[in-house]
């Protein structure tokens, strides 16, 4: 099986001959003290899975830096399994998705980071760059670490904006003008959280007022219940986002992805249903596809590689997520997006 994305060919034997090289390869000198290998931060090409830029992530940022990107609980994503049709012809690939008018190479959105700059130097800029790359769409965010006309100049794929609907309205409707005027496609109006991250109560006049004025389609970000969901529709959302903001808001441990299938068969295909929280790999993704999902967003893995690398580590962390994908829905007999669906998921009651 082949996959091809822009100018990288990963062929599944060479992918696992060159993963054997590099797991081969002697480690660095023993440190002194400890005897335990150094760990090095290697060329970003040798990263072979994301997960793997969490590690190099941790290397380039301060403790405290680090800290907020930290992996989150796995929880249900590690009960789920996949029921694989390796006796299906799947070769021929097709990971297009539609969302909002715009055709995606495949169902993957770099979700919304505040503050990139305090990760790299060149923050939203070099994630920007690296998400065009790939093809795939991001969300700047209202707190991002450079203006969004620039971030804007640096892609050449839809972008979207992300604001808090705590924060003071008329601000919010300056910075959507603007932003709107910048080239950006959607507005994502989190819910729940402030932008400072504490809990708050949900102000739905200013859906309203957005969904009035903002010109483009306005997704509601922070759905954690149907009621909810059938709030925001009720609203005028033309889309939504299942999410706990990485776990600023929910309770006992219940992932987005848990709540996902009672939101999805509630909106009915009426508008995309989103979800984000907790997806490291490309099996995880393919997860939320099956639950219900028409896009996943994706933010903690994209960080590491911009923490790392910069745009190219932002680039490789979305191909590698892509490709693993790409390589589940082969195993799994479904070639195609629209052939994805529950019966593909079983979970493990242990």
């Amino acid at each position: 099986m082949t996959i091809r994305h822009k100018k990288n060919t990963v062929n599944r034997r060479d992918s696992i001959r060159q993963f054997g090289n590099i797991l081969s390869r002697p480690f660095a000198a023993a440190s002194a003290q400890t005897g335990l290998p150094a760990i090095r931060r290697g060329p970003v090409d040798e990263i072979y899975a994301a997960p793997a830029f969490e590690q190099m992530a941790e290397l380039a940022l301060s403790p405290m830096q680090f800290e907020s990107l930290r992996s989150s609980a796995r929880g249900s994503f590690d009960k789920m399994t996949f029921r694989q049709r390796l006796m299906v012809y799947a070769m021929e690939l097709d990971l297009t998705t539609e969302l909002f008018g715009h055709s995606m190479f495949a169902p993957v959105v770099v979700g919304p980071v505040s503050r990139q700059g305090d990760i790299h130097e060149e923050g939203e800029l070099a994630t920007a760059r690296g998400s065009s790359a790939s093809q795939t769409i991001m969300v700047a965010t209202r707190s991002a670490s450079y203006p969004i006309t620039q971030i804007a100049s640096e892609t050449t794929q839809p972008l979207w904006y992300q604001v808090y609907a705590a924060d003071e309205p008329g601000a919010v409707l300056d910075d959507v003008e603007d932003a709107t005027g910048a080239g950006c496609q959607v507005l994502c109006v989190t819910i729940g959280v402030s932008s400072d991250g504490d809990p708050v109560a949900v102000r739905w006049d200013s859906i309203d007022r957005l969904v009035q004025s903002a010109g483009v389609p306005v997704i509601v970000k922070g759905i954690m219940n149907p009621d909810d969901a059938r709030t925001a529709l009720d609203h005028g959302a033309a889309g939504l986002v299942v999410s706990n903001h990485g776990g600023a808001v929910g309770f006992d441990g219940v992932l987005p992805i848990d709540v996902l299938p009672g939101i999805a068969d509630l909106v009915e295909d009426r508008v995309p249903v989103l979800v984000d929280g907790g997806f490291k790999r490309g099996s995880d993704i393919l997860k939320g596809l099956a639950l219900g999902a028409r896009a996943v967003m994706v933010a903690r893995p994209i960080m590491w590689g911009l923490a790392a690398y910069g745009a190219p580590g932002v680039e490789r962390a979305l191909y590698l997520l892509i490709n693993e994908l790409a390589r589940n829905m082969a195993a799994a007999g479904r070639p195609k997006i629209d052939m994805i669906d529950r019966e593909l998921v079983r979970f493990d009651s242990r």
